[in-house]
């Protein structure tokens, strides 16, 4: 694969990023914030410069650790997905688009001043111009871009010093007229006016001394550019009379023409349609790196990853992105479309600082950056709270145009991108890391003390119906070893449902030969187990509210059932098990039972997220008590990605260090041996009866199916969050 070439020095990198921000944010918005804030439109620019400080440090840090071609995209993709990555890398590729078409339509009305021009045709002819350029390479475009700010420093620096003496005080009066929702609302509207400042990130695989270039680059041109827009905006509003710059299409010539006369105005024109080209120039650079980074990652065409073998420069990319661009500025009106390029921006410079915590608080193999954000995690979460405040002034417009691009990249993910990559972000790690450190807590503290705070537990044998001795002898042996390591008790009872018109006292006294053979068999079967056991029946009209109330009576640490088949009127009506399950305040464990005798192989059956403690518990008591072993079994293939299958694995072995009996692990696609007890986690499912998907393991095993009671059942979040990371 070839690489772009290193030419952009510490010149280049400034130039870029200056360039990428003043445009449009000053030559353009400074009149329609003025009309939202009043003169504290000088604190807007101000606040706006500041609140881009967190997403610069994180970029700075990612770019010094990841110098590759694709910036924001790199950054989040690699840090939150791939998901994640495609909305940050198709949304960001169309705000720049946006923004270059909007600095090129914004600036020809400067030079409309000078001469008799139509905008849209002069604004292609400059769009078709810089696409030509980008082409070329970027040495090109870097000598261009450093010619071109300096040009336009020189100009605006003029209009400062030659203006700044001839501010009126009585302009700033009444500062706050917008208030704090003014203030804030104009925040949003200007903060894109600094979006370009990290632009440059997108470029760093083109950049010398990345480690040292970088963040120099961007945080030095951040800081310089603040500094310069407050300046011009505070001459701009202390020359002006109030509301002769609002409005206006032009408002840095009005406010020169005040001060400098006819030649300032020559030298606004001159330096605005610098500015606003170089903004376009930047823009079409870095943009057109994206869809090439999202392409070496497969997640779009790979066409557009091929460098020209003469210029070096990724043609395919940068023609597609000058066609939007060329697209933008003949049929779509860009200042209206430039605030859903706003509202995006703000977006993606929150996940830039979410990815910076997946990066540090992950595993994620060769992140060694050269420069260090400062203040971490606070500087980050500064970051994602502010951006949240500043979408929140946005308008429904923009937010739901930003969605309109989010659905339409997930789409293109799963229709394109999916099937082509093995790959996870780093934050989906941190996320299964932290889940797993929880859920081991969680078993721990079951393991080592399940029953402690019962003087003598006890678990409840709930038969609904007549039992063989061999069947009855699996449940109670079942039940057995989990009471035995606590001394805990065995009670069995024989549940009998009457019609309701029958009465229960009658019922009661009529013992049946149903009867009488669970009473002998049960004495006989009691006799087996070194626990104490206890039995006997009770008649109800309603099992179901019989068996909970019973136990809920005798304070039951577990109810143990068999599994029963479904019958018509179940299927339509619900199964009555699964309001046990739903309202018992036990654990009820359900069995398939196929004989339980000395069970040496017990395993312990996942879904790919982590093991429940409840079932935890139940497969090492019953191996404990047997003397025999544990199979931790999981889901795992080859397909998928390696930091999920690490630490899965990481996962499983500390578990397996938490229980007493011997334990194996093993990928469920490996496992060719016949187990003797299966155990998993139910899923609550009232269509269902509470059993969700059955699918015997073995055909010979027995299956217990573990319920935990609702007070240790994880909530619906935690159960989406462990399904989509694990």
């Amino acid at each position: 694969m070839k690489t772009l070439e290193r030419d952009l020095g510490l010149g280049a990198v400034f130039a870029i990023s200056v360039g990428a921000m003043i445009g449009s944010g000053i030559f353009i918005l400074p009149a329609l914030a003025l009309g939202i804030a009043g003169p504290a439109v000088i604190v807007a620019y101000l606040l706006a410069g500041l609140l881009v400080v967190p997403a610069a440090l994180s970029k700075s840090e990612m770019a010094t650790a990841m110098p590759e071609a694709g910036g924001t995209y790199l950054y989040i993709e690699r840090g939150m997905g791939p998901v994640l990555g495609t909305i940050a890398g198709v949304g960001t590729w169309f705000s720049l688009s946006f923004k270059s078409a909007l600095a090129l339509v914004g600036g020809v009305p400067y030079l409309v001043l000078l001469f008799d021009l139509p905008v849209k045709p002069v604004a292609l002819g400059l769009a078709a111009f810089l696409i030509l350029v980008n082409l070329l390479g970027a040495k090109q475009t870097g000598r261009l871009q450093v010619v071109i700010v300096s040009v336009m420093l020189a100009a605006l620096g003029w209009f400062v010093a030659g203006s700044a003496t001839k501010t009126q005080p009585e302009n700033y009066q009444n500062f706050f007229t917008g208030g704090v929702e003014g203030l804030l609302a104009a925040t949003g509207l200007v903060f894109v006016s600094y979006a370009g400042v990290t632009k440059v990130a997108s470029v760093a695989e083109e950049v010398e001394d990345p480690g040292k270039n970088i963040p120099i680059g961007i945080l030095g041109s951040l800081a310089f550019t603040t500094l310069l827009y407050v300046g011009i905006v505070a001459v701009m509003v202390g020359v002006t009379e109030a509301g002769s710059v609002a409005g206006s299409a032009t408002p840095v010539a009005v406010a020169a023409e005040v001060t400098l006369g006819q030649w300032g105005v020559y030298a606004v024109i001159g330096a605005a349609l610098l500015a606003l080209v170089s903004t376009a120039n930047a823009g079409i650079l870095s943009s057109s790196r994206y869809p090439f980074a999202m392409s070496r990652d497969q997640l779009a065409p790979p066409t557009f990853a091929e460098i020209h073998e003469r210029f070096g420069t990724p043609t395919t990319a940068i023609t597609l992105t000058g066609a939007v661009v060329l697209a933008l500025i003949a049929f779509v009106p860009i200042l209206e479309i430039a605030k859903l390029a706003s509202a995006f921006q703000i977006l993606v410079f929150v996940l830039i600082n979410f990815a910076l915590v997946a990066f540090r608080e992950g595993s994620t193999e060769g992140y060694d950056p050269e420069f260090e954000s400062p203040l971490y995690p606070w500087m980050q979460a500064f970051g994602v709270l502010s951006g949240v405040v500043l979408l929140t002034q946005m308008g429904w417009v923009p937010l739901v145009g930003a969605v309109v691009i989010t659905v339409g990249s997930v789409a293109w993910y799963f229709v394109y991108a999916r099937s082509r990559i093995r790959r996870e972000g780093a934050a989906t790690d941190v996320i299964r890391r932290r889940l797993g450190r929880d859920v081991l807590t969680e078993t721990e503290a079951f393991v080592d003390g399940e029953f402690a705070d019962d003087e003598t537990p006890e678990v409840l044998v709930a038969l609904t119906r007549e039992a063989d001795t061999e069947r009855e002898r699996a449940l109670l042996s079942l039940a057995a070893d989990l009471v035995r390591p606590e001394g805990g008790r065995v009670v069995v009872v024989r549940f009998d449902e009457v019609p309701d018109q029958a009465p229960l006292d009658h019922a009661a006294e009529l013992q049946s030969p149903a009867d009488v053979r669970f009473e002998e068999q049960t004495g006989d079967l009691a006799d087996e187990f070194d626990v104490d056991v206890e039995y006997g029946e009770i008649v109800s009209h309603d099992t179901k509210h019989a068996i909970v109330n019973y136990a809920e009576h005798r304070g039951v640490e577990a109810i143990v059932a068999e599994h029963e088949r479904l019958r018509l009127r179940s299927r339509l009506l619900g199964d009555p098990i699964d309001w046990v399950v739903r309202h018992a305040h036990c654990d009820v464990l359900l069995v398939e039972n196929r004989g339980y005798d000395d069970p040496q192989h017990v395993v312990l059956e996942g879904d790919g997220g982590p093991f429940d403690p409840a079932s935890v518990v139940v497969a090492d008591a019953i191996a404990g008590e047997t003397g025999g072993h544990v199979t931790l079994r999981s889901p795992l293939g080859d397909d998928l990605p390696e930091t999920r299958t690490e630490t899965i694995r990481a996962y499983q072995s500390e578990l397996a260090g938490l229980l007493s009996a011997p334990v194996r692990t093993r990928d469920r696609s490996a496992d060719g041996t016949d187990p003797d007890v299966v155990i998993r986690t139910g899923v609550q499912s009232r269509v269902r009866g509470g059993r969700g998907d059955y699918s015997p393991s073995a055909a010979d095993s027995t299956e217990v199916t573990v319920y935990p009671r609702e007070s240790r059942r994880p909530g619906f979040a935690r159960r989406v969050v462990e399904r989509l990371v694990f």
